[in-house]
């Protein structure tokens, strides 16, 4: 890929990311040693009892000894390896941006052998919670089990893109896997701010209304990140596209009915369904919004390589509440559920999931024309073989005669 080209909002996104990362760190690494020692300082506990206050803090706390006291070791392990990811996250991509190739090779193998250990702490929480007895509940359970999936196979396809010589596909996996861990500084920030809009709520609805789009917020963020990177016009061996007309006709129309289903269902839930529903709606919105006019000027421009991009985004998010709207039964039957923890969960995971399908499919696009252009190189002809040398001796007798 070409070298990146600096831009100021470019800039203000690095500085930004790197400034959340910087002062979520020490939160994440002191966060959960008050559930071990009671009275341990906790930087995350004295900024959310000034920012809210302290009763906000201290029911958060008690709510949540019991599910984390089943597994306080892996979660703490979990928690502290998370601040470390937050702290190797920028550093990565300094590195990469500025062709530091050892720097960056040397610490994505730290950083990925990091996220693997600290996705099995969170692993063994949710095999020890049941989903009704987690905080949060269910629908939180069911959130945090799918940011884990996606975050454990993005690193693991970004790991395998590296080795095979993809480093395109490789940068989409890896922001991918680093805008799933953003959703955990990000969600602090929520709890910071969501009770300054609804007075009263506990950090439990305050979970419950993040999810409704932190999903969608960070896999937008990372192909925002991922486009910013990516110069290039064109692809080697694309053709046509994988997005054509019918298709976005066709995942316009799935959108719409999806949400013609999603919406009456959250406002049926009284006013905890519309709160829930204006989580969802607004991220939403905005992120089509900026998806279609993203599409829009690359077509304008001529940038093909682009504009396929976003439009493979844009069919994936607008088939989100299509699929949340089929999952809303499915989770219902699977694991029992109300109907209210299943539309909430359903919603939570839709917009994330699809981001990751998109991401698969743009390197099922890059991969098949790669592999157009493979089997359309002509055939090398077999080397010639020489005719062996005849000796001096050999020679010197065909003279003679």
């Amino acid at each position: 890929m070409e070298r990146p080209t600096s831009t100021r909002r470019g800039r203000v996104a690095v500085v930004a990311l790197t400034a959340v990362c910087l002062a979520y760190a020490p939160i994440a690494f002191t966060e959960l040693w008050p559930y071990a020692r009671p009275g341990a300082p906790a930087v995350g506990e004295w900024l959310l009892a000034r920012a809210v206050s302290p009763e906000f803090v201290a029911d958060a706390v008690r709510d949540r000894l019991g599910p984390y006291g089943r597994s306080l070791v892996p979660l703490i392990v979990h928690s502290v390896l998370g601040g470390l990811l937050m702290l190797l996250g920028p550093v990565q991509l300094l590195s990469a941006v500025r062709r530091r190739i050892r720097l960056h090779r040397a610490l994505g193998v730290v950083f990925a052998a990091t996220v693997y250990v600290s996705m099995a702490g969170a692993a063994v929480y949710l095999v020890r919670t049941p989903p009704e007895r987690a905080f949060s509940g269910a629908a939180f359970w069911i959130v945090l089990a799918v940011i884990l999936v996606g975050t454990v196979g993005s690193v693991t396809f970004g790991i395998l893109a590296a080795y095979q010589g993809f480093p395109d596909l490789h940068q989409r996996w890896l922001l991918l896997c680093y805008g799933f861990l953003m959703t955990a500084p990000l969600l602090r920030v929520e709890w910071s701010l969501l009770p300054a809009f609804y007075p009263g709520l506990s950090l439990q609805d305050v979970n419950r209304v993040a999810i409704m789009h932190l999903g969608a917020l960070v896999s937008f963020g990372a192909l925002l990140a991922t486009r910013a990177l990516d110069r290039r016009t064109s692809v080697p061996g694309l053709t046509g596209t994988w997005a054509p007309g019918p298709v976005m006709v066709l995942a316009h129309l799935a959108g719409a009915a999806g949400l013609a289903a999603l919406v009456p269902a959250f406002l049926d839930q009284g006013t905890a369904g519309r709160r829930l529903l204006l989580a969802y709606l607004v991220p939403y919105a905005v992120v089509y919004a900026v998806l279609a006019a993203r599409a829009a000027g690359a077509r304008r421009a001529g940038n093909g390589w682009a504009r396929e991009e976003w439009r493979l985004h844009l069919a994936a998010l607008l088939l989100a509440p299509a699929f949340s709207a089929v999952m809303v039964p499915v989770l219902e039957r699977a694991m029992d559920l109300d109907r209210a923890t299943a539309l909430t969960a359903a919603a939570g995971i839709g917009c994330g999931m699809l981001a990751y399908t998109a991401v698969t499919v743009v390197a099922l696009r890059v991969l098949a024309g790669r592999e157009l252009l493979r089997r359309r190189a002509p055939q090398s002809p077999p080397p010639e073989v020489p005719e062996p040398a005849l000796s001096a001796a050999a020679a010197t007798g065909e003279e003679n005669r």
